[in-house]
């Protein structure tokens, strides 16, 4: 870390113990020390990374959306109509209509996300309003997809930084709690209602160009906030389990971890064979040499997989903007 931000964090931590009036031990300051410094160095992450998905969300409605009278879905989008057909500053829409769902996040999800999202939607308000930026091309086929994409990327950094700039996500985490449906399931019936209306209210083109703008922003969050490398949790279970375990060591580069299982097939009475099962976190691109090197040695190992969102910590290779 940059030498300056250390002296500040040592800084900071000497004036909190001398304000407790405790007689810390040097074990006990480095401690702290540590762990200012990595609060302090996930929140200058977290808020670069708002920071550029303010600037991404701001770029795509202003550079894309606005000026050609495109729509997306969520809050932003209904933003977008009210614009539409009120003229009422975009700006002040964005902040209006997410108040509710943030004020949901205060209870629905934790204090500290609800301040986050409310500065990041008021940063982005400000952004709209005052930031400049000229209209990039007007065939509507463009306009769908990169305004889709710049926005979705907005909102998808956003995330990243431990915030919303469209408050749907809240809102279906405070449905989902209170109803058997899924947060996916109420920001699709949220969407749908969304397009049918500005499908009346407009027409049936600029409904099913909302749709693939829609599309496309989900696509990129889904990219931006899972990471290309989406991981793969593998189990095997074999006689050869010490020869898979040094083949995912060696020659894919990846950690394991071996515990012992008994196997279940066995009638009454007769004494359940133990067994060592291997776990290991791959990559979807490293699925198939996995794979491979394990028909080189068992070719009957008994292999299940599972897909994990994310990992960190131990041998595991960080994500992309991680």
């Amino acid at each position: 870390m940059n030498p300056l931000f250390q002296y500040i964090i040592a800084e900071s931590v000497k004036r909190q113990l001398k304000k407790k009036h405790e007689a810390t031990p040097h074990e006990e300051f480095e401690r702290k020390t540590n762990q200012t410094e990595v609060e302090f160095t996930h929140l200058f992450r977290e808020s670069f990374f708002i920071f550029i998905g303010i600037l991404s969300a701001c770029f795509g409605l202003k550079g894309f959306l606005l000026p050609n009278s495109f729509i997306d879905g969520g809050v932003t989008g209904i933003s977008l109509i009210v614009n539409e057909l009120t003229e009422i500053p975009l700006s002040v829409l964005l902040v209006a209509i997410n108040i509710p769902f943030l004020l949901m996040a205060f209870s629905t999800i934790n204090r500290q996300f609800a301040v986050r999202s409310i500065v990041a939607i008021i940063l982005l308000a400000i952004s709209v309003h005052f930031i400049p930026v000229p209209t990039v091309t007007d065939d509507k086929l463009l306009i769908a997809v990169f305004g889709g994409f710049f926005l979705g990327l907005g909102i998808g950094l956003a995330i990243r930084g431990g915030s919303v700039i469209d408050g749907t996500e809240v809102l279906a985490i405070f449905i989902s709690k209170k109803t058997s449906l899924t947060i996916g399931d109420v920001i699709l019936i949220f969407n749908v209602v969304i397009f049918l209306f500005s499908a009346y209210v407009f027409n049936i083109e600029i409904a099913m160009y909302a749709m693939l703008t829609y599309l496309a922003a989900s696509k990129t969050i889904d990219f931006v906030v899972s990471g290309i490398e989406e991981y793969v949790g593998v189990t095997i279970i074999s006689n050869k389990s010490e020869e898979i375990r040094l083949a995912i060591i060696e020659n894919l580069g990846h950690g394991c971890t071996v515990y012992l299982g008994k196997r279940g097939y066995a009638k009454k009475g007769h004494t359940l064979e133990t067994t060592e099962i291997v776990y290991t976190l791959i990559t979807r691109l490293e699925l198939t040499k996995l794979q491979t090197e394990i028909d080189k040695i068992d070719s009957e190992a008994f292999t299940t997989m599972h897909s994990i969102k994310d990992a960190k910590g131990g041998m595991i290779k960080k994500r992309p903007l991680k």
